[in-house]
């Protein structure tokens, strides 16, 4: 009985937590693209626009569900579902951090515990094609066909260097479960220097993480990559036909996969939840917390009255401080700390996302495929050849 009421706690906490983001990764942004553009960006709904996200759901729950008349009634409803379904699945097999004892039961920071997570992982990214397929061709308009086309193409095409980048670090550390490879990364060579994959010896996996990142900027349809959805050329790509909540499902779906791959991507070359730095160092991050939060409250102070709309200085700052409150506290300390490390660099991970959107043009589809089959894969198959001589010979 505990383990049922536990597992219920723990899905309706993680639940929640990534419904949450979902919906703020939205604001995040919205915000860092303004701030890159010279905007201003979500402003007029609560503080410095913190209430957008829940206008959004507003919106679009309330918003005229339209249906054309010309779809495949049955496969145009199922797209969404299919497609919302399989992104919120995957977070389940996440672990972010290690076992706990909570009321004297001992449980896993995670859903479910699987010993194949990578290839679980694996599977549902290449059964979510289904959904864009589906969405394109049962919309019966050739803006949407052509985009779902070229997402199938392209999600199947990525999808080959993605799985190569994965096996490196999998020969080095010799398990498929997310929880052993994240705890094989523990330690520290010559005191300080983390032993993640991305240094690990005797070859380290810096290459394989960025074949892996760029390799998920196609799977999730980011940009540079974004050609399934290029407003120029195919209005909205595969969604075009679907509004209010369908077409929320779709865009939730996008923001959901960017979370699994940042998190998938942290715990294969990041370390996963282990800290940074030592445990004699770490203890200084709540200082340097606060040290953050008052620069953010003094620069937002000499602000100009004028502009202070504009900043989001006090939000940071207000953060900081509560990570730094919470830290302090001895009894949560051994539970939120290995938390924040992995927030810290899945939130890493996505800002690189929002980033490159707002930095890189879009390329050209005879360009990606290129790229795709000529670049990255032979690339991704050479780090793999080192990584396996390398451990054959070490």
């Amino acid at each position: 009985m505990n383990f049922y009421i536990v597992s219920l706690i723990k899905i309706a906490i993680v639940f929640g937590v990534f419904m949450t983001t979902l919906a703020y990764l939205q604001w995040v942004e919205r915000k860092v693209l303004a701030h890159i553009q010279s905007r201003t960006g979500p402003l007029r709904v609560g503080p410095h626009g913190l209430m957008q996200p829940l206008a959004d759901v507003v919106k679009l729950l309330t918003k005229e569900d339209l249906l054309p008349p010309y779809v495949n009634r049955f496969f145009y409803l199922l797209a969404p579902f299919i497609a919302v379904c399989l992104a919120l699945i995957s977070i389940s097999i996440i672990p972010f951090g290690p076992r706990i004892t909570v009321f004297g039961y001992q449980t896993y920071m995670q859903i479910s515990d699987v010993n194949v997570g990578i290839l679980f992982v694996l599977a549902i990214s290449a059964v979510s094609v289904y959904g864009v397929a589906l969405a394109g061709w049962s919309s019966n308009n050739k803006y949407s066909l052509l985009g779902a086309l070229r997402s199938s193409a392209q999600m199947v095409s990525y999808e080959l260097p993605l799985t190569l980048a994965i096996i490196s670090p999998l020969l080095l550390n010799n398990h498929l479960n997310f929880r052993a490879i994240s705890e094989s990364q523990a330690g520290y060579y010559l005191g300080f220097i983390p032993r993640w994959n991305i240094v690990q010896m005797p070859f380290p996996q810096i290459f394989a993480f960025i074949i892996f990142m760029i390799a998920a900027f196609a799977e999730t349809n980011r940009l540079p990559f974004d050609l399934a959805e290029a407003e120029n050329e195919l209005v909205a790509g595969f969604h075009t036909e679907y509004s209010s909540m369908k077409f929320a499902c779709f865009f939730m779906s996008e923001y959901a996969h960017m979370v699994t791959i940042s998190c998938v991507a942290s715990l294969l070359f990041l370390g996963g939840w282990h800290p940074l730095f030592p445990a004699p160092y770490s203890d200084w991050v709540p200082t340097l917390l606060f040290v953050f939060a008052a620069i953010l409250c003094f620069l937002h102070a000499i602000t100009p009255a004028r502009q202070r709309d504009r900043k989001t200085f006090p939000v940071f700052g207000i953060a900081f401080l509560i990570i730094a409150a919470i830290w302090a506290v001895p009894f949560l300390h051994f539970v939120l700390v290995p938390v924040f490390w992995f927030a810290a660099k899945a939130g890493f991970l996505l800002f690189t996302f929002i980033w490159v959107r707002g930095t890189l043009p879009r390329f050209r589809y005879d360009q990606l495929m290129h790229f795709a089959w000529t670049f990255l894969f032979p690339c991704a198959l050479l780090n793999l050849l080192l990584t396996a001589l390398c451990v054959a010979v070490f």
